[in-house]
């Protein structure tokens, strides 16, 4: 039985493994520059795929994903910089196609509610442990004691 317990608490205790994320680019999709074929896949992980959620548009196997891709794929060829296709794509899609949102504008608000919520918090904790700390109650007079003699002998 204890080896079986400890069988269990080392295969919890071990890092998950997990598999690389596959990638959903076809290979008509590659372009034939390796550095715009470089900054395509580093791109593509960071927008979302609008019909799959939390999945970047490099992952999705949707077909509005691989969409997606020869968009930015397309704007590279054009010549566009990393900064001006994120641009188009945030344009054509909302902020919501981005997998991290920016830093700045009322998603600083977003970022910093965390942090915000976490100190008030422990502050809330801090001053709860602090009140309940101060109302210890008066020790007992020597009447309350002896009157508890009593009780506790009937």
């Amino acid at each position: 039985m204890r080896a079986l317990f400890l069988i269990l608490i080392l295969g919890l205790a071990m890092p998950v493994i997990t598999a690389p994320p596959a990638q959903a680019v076809q290979p008509d999709e590659i372009l034939d520059d390796p550095a715009l074929e470089a900054r395509a896949r580093a791109l593509s992980a960071n927008l979302r795929c609008v019909v799959c959620r939390n999945e970047s548009i490099d992952e999705s196997n949707a077909d509005l994903a691989r969409d997606m891709r020869l968009v930015v794929r397309e704007r590279l060829v054009e010549g566009y910089s990393d900064a001006q296709v994120m641009q188009f794509m945030v344009d054509r899609y909302g902020e919501f196609v981005l997998l991290e949102p920016r830093r700045d504008g009322w998603n600083i608000l977003l970022w910093a509610s965390g942090p915000i919520l976490l100190l008030l918090g422990l502050g809330i904790a801090v001053t709860a442990i602090r009140r309940r700390g101060n109302d210890a109650p008066e020790p007992l007079s020597e009447a309350e004691r002896a009157r508890l003699k009593e009780i506790l002998r009937e």
